[in-house]
């Protein structure tokens, strides 16, 4: 599993997926949880605009990404 930091201590799902290299694009990212295709520590989500905060865990397929805090 990668990490991938982010800035500040939270960041929405979608823009996490695009950031994370797991959606191209918005479009993508909302098609993806709309399917039911990407897990929140374990659990499908749905909302595009949940909050992830350092140490949540997304999956999507074989992916498993975990949220970092930036250093520094």
């Amino acid at each position: 599993m990668r990490e991938v930091p982010i800035d500040g201590d939270m960041i929405r799902l979608g823009q996490f997926l695009k950031l994370a290299g797991v959606a191209d694009s918005g479009g993508d990212a909302r098609a993806l949880i709309a399917a039911g295709e990407v897990a929140v520590n374990g659990d499908t989500e749905t909302r595009r605009g949940r909050q992830l905060h350092p140490g949540d865990r997304v999956e999507c397929g074989a992916v498993a990404v975990l949220v970092a805090a930036r250093p520094g």
